[in-house]
């Protein structure tokens, strides 16, 4: 017994986990190498869903479609061939013209059963839900019925959409050519000379012989305006199959598809294709009633025999001679989801590898579990970004951070643009088509965070949220991103001209900016009010900007302002004005008293800011008054100036007479006061603004003297728990310091020395 316990103590501790192993190997081995066992029938598959009810511009539909280069969203249409407003242009803009507009989407639209699904009984039709605006057609997992299930399944779908084709008879005497629902092999753009009859489809070479016509693998229902040899008439639905000589067509008596009535005519068609039974159905009617009871077109239809397995779906149409306009006003679209093929084959492979590898890989496994475990903390962290980013409506390209990095010449700091709290940005170059044949480049401006904590990545991914869905021409455009480990990097338009402040206070490496003339600046604070006024009123969701400032303002290459850096920037839900957060976010002097007690930011209190920023543009000082400790807000030194009668006097001595209009100095300074109000109910609105930057309401009336601070304003603050964000922002004042804001006071000086520079004259 003695030697039998010290055999025992003498084994290797791994040999009883080698012997399970390798006896659960065996009998994976065998189980695999057996009969394989009978199969539960093809579960139900899923329905994607589409349902555009118009097509409004930065909508989900610009980021979910695909469009050839002549096809847009405009007027809250698909436009899928070209359309224009001027008489003039249209032999250049819509003759002989072919476009498509298709699902960003791959679908997997038939597949083949292996021999594992063929044994299988066949499971019950499964229709997809209704489509709006009609009823079900019959729809099917594509297993079949009976005791011979069909050795391919192809998806059922469900799609409507409403047309407007409009034909103008002055500019072209007859419509054409025509508008097709298709099912394409490729979302390339239709084929060099596909215009006139050939739909956006085809061409003359592809459809020139029976074996290359053979080879064009789509499917199309086409609405025909225009009679070719080979039509029955210049009005009817036709069904194509690798061809645009229809293989069934009805012609639409009635309904005339091209319409030149002063209000155009709209319809709706219907197409349901049923997968099991191998048949397609097409219906049409006036746009607004409900689905006819009958088709009028309907034909035997097997998919697989006639498109790739995988496939592209949507619009395409052509233009002539004689032209149309080919818009698509809404869509839906049901289609069954293939999933993807799951393969086996390294199940096999393990049974046979692990007998000979898991002790290596055990022993291995011990010593790599740190790294592996951090480095898919790593990934995940970073695939959880990417698909965050990669789903944000109209989301911009993604670039390689190898080639940002190249681009920016290894982020050369003599390439450095700006920097602040959240990141540095650099000035680069990177080709203008992602095309290493080609030598064009575009500079850009690459905003790479500093932070990398939690805290940086939910920065980032606020910034991108925000200013990926703004497009005005006053705001700084967003054209990609970049994160690979843990680096989170920008791209934005480059601004030729740099930020504003460059030009106002210029100092040190930006002495040699130009000087700011009197009507490039009342013309970058229409630019700058504009831009706000957007974010506030006329995006879909209020933003609040919360860092209006001038370093913040960027200047393109004919010195027109552009709103930029959106990291403080938040978007209010419907229902709300105003963001409470546990910090003050901001730069001093630009920072709104309210704000500062309350840490309730709103309109108001960029509207504050805004003032704040039009004083610096008059004036050339800064909002913060660094070196005159008695009167050390901008904002309070030119109020006394007004107070005295003198507020021409506050306006940049630098400017001279020549160009300089004192209406208009006038004009911006009681405006900026106005807005500069210690009170918020007592200042303009960004509309009201504009209309005084625009000289259809006069300045406002603004009293002499400072109002005093009343807390709480308007008669009380009241504050909600849900809308405290537990944030760390911090402000940032001019001179590079931070520290938690203050309240904007009344630091009036009695005195009058040192407020009255000499004036120029007229000033």
């Amino acid at each position: 017994m003695a030697s039998a316990r010290g055999g025992g103590r003498g084994r290797s501790p791994l040999s009883p986990l080698l012997v399970c192993l390798l006896a659960f190997s065996f009998l994976f081995a065998t189980t695999y190498a057996a009969e394989p066992p009978q199969l539960q029938p093809l579960p139900p598959l899923d329905v994607a869903t589409y349902n555009y009810t118009s097509f409004p511009d930065g909508g989900n539909a610009q980021a979910e479609l695909a469009f050839s280069s002549v096809a847009r969203i405009y007027q809250g249409a698909l436009q899928v061939t070209p359309d224009t407003g001027n008489i003039g242009s249209y032999l250049d803009v819509m003759v002989n013209k072919s476009g498509s507009v298709l699902l960003d989407r791959r679908f997997t639209l038939w597949r083949r059963l292996d021999d594992a699904n063929k044994r299988q009984p066949a499971a019950a039709a499964v229709p997809p839900p209704t489509p709006p605006g009609g009823s079900n057609g019959t729809a099917g997992n594509g297993n079949g019925t009976g005791s011979s299930p069909p050795l391919v399944q192809v998806v059922s779908f469900n799609t409507t959409f409403s047309i407007n084709v409009f034909h103008l008879p002055d500019s072209s005497p007859l419509p054409g050519e025509g508008l097709a629902f298709a099912i394409l092999p490729s979302r390339d753009g239709p084929p060099p000379g596909s215009h006139g009859g050939f739909l956006g489809l085809t061409n003359a070479t592809l459809q020139g012989t029976p074996a290359a016509a053979a080879a064009n693998r789509f499917v199309a229902v086409e609405l025909d305006t225009l009679k070719q040899d080979y039509d029955p008439n210049d009005n009817h639905v036709g069904l194509n199959v690798g061809s645009v000589v229809s293989t069934k067509t009805a012609s639409l008596t009635g309904f005339p598809i091209a319409t030149n009535k002063t209000t155009a005519k709209n319809y709706t068609v219907w197409i349901h294709y049923d997968g099991v039974g191998r048949r397609i159905s097409v219906y049409f009617d006036v746009r607004g009633n409900p689905r006819p009871a009958a088709p009028v077109l309907e034909s035997e239809l097997d998919l697989s025999e006639h498109v790739p397995e995988q496939g592209y779906i949507g619009f395409a149409a052509s233009t002539g001679t004689n032209f149309e306009l080919n818009c698509v006003l809404d869509w839906s679209l049901e289609i069954e989801v293939i999933p993807e093929k799951k393969s086996n084959t390294w199940l096999i492979i393990v049974a046979v590898v692990v007998p000979v590898g898991v002790a290596a890989v055990a022993v291995a496994a011990f010593f790599l579990a740190r790294s592996i475990r951090a480095r898919r903390n790593m990934e995940r962290r970073q695939e959880r970004l990417g698909h965050q980013l990669s789903n944000l409506p109209g989301m911009p390209r993604v670039f390689e951070y190898e080639k940002l990095k190249k681009a920016t010449r290894n982020f050369d700091e003599k390439l450095q643009l700006g920097k602040g709290g959240y990141g540095v940005v650099y000035r680069g170059t990177i080709p203008a088509i992602d095309d290493p044949r080609t030598e064009a480049t575009m500079e850009v401006a690459v905003k790479r965070f500093i932070r990398d904590d939690s805290r940086g990545v939910s920065d980032f991914l606020a910034e991108v949220q925000i200013i990926n869905r703004l497009r005005h021409k006053n705001i700084v455009p967003l054209i990609g991103w970049c994160y690979k480990k843990g680096q989170l990097l920008l791209v934005y338009e480059y601004m030729p001209n740099g930020s504003l402040d460059q030009h106002l206070f210029r100092r040190g490496v930006h002495e040699q900016r130009p000087f700011l003339s009197w009507e490039s600046r009342y013309a970058i604070v229409r630019d700058v009010a504009a831009g706000l006024h957007y974010v506030h009123h006329e995006y879909t969701h209020m933003v609040l900007h919360r860092d209006i400032k001038a370093s913040n303002v960027l200047l393109d290459g004919s010195f027109r302002a552009r709103l930029g850096d959106f990291g403080l920037a938040r978007v209010l839900d419907h229902g709300r004005n105003s963001f409470t957060d546990l910090n003050v976010a901001g730069t001093h002097g630009f920072i709104a008293p309210e704000y500062s007690v309350g840490h309730k930011a709103s309109r108001q209190t960029d509207v504050f800011a805004f003032g704040a920023l039009v004083l610096e543009v008059v004036t050339g000082q800064y909002a913060l008054r660094v070196n005159d400790l008695r009167c050390p807000l901008l904002t309070d030194w030119v109020w006394q100036m007004h107070g005295r009668g003198a507020l021409l006097g506050a306006v940049d001595q630098g400017l001279g007479t020549a160009g300089f209009d004192g209406d208009e100095a006038g004009r911006l300074l009681l405006l900026a006061l106005a807005c500069s109000s210690p009170n918020p109910g007592e200042r303009p609105t960004m509309a009201e603004v504009l209309q005084v930057l625009d000289k259809a309401s006069p300045p406002p009336e603004v009293p002499p003297f400072k109002p005093q601070f009343v807390w709480p304003p308007e008669g009380g603050a009241h504050f909600d728990l849900s809308d405290i964000e537990m944030t760390g922002a911090t402000t940032s004042g001019n001179g590079g310091g931070s520290s938690t804001a203050m309240a904007t006071q009344d630091t009036a000086h009695s005195s009058s020395e040192g407020y009255f520079p000499v004036l120029s004259s007229g000033r």
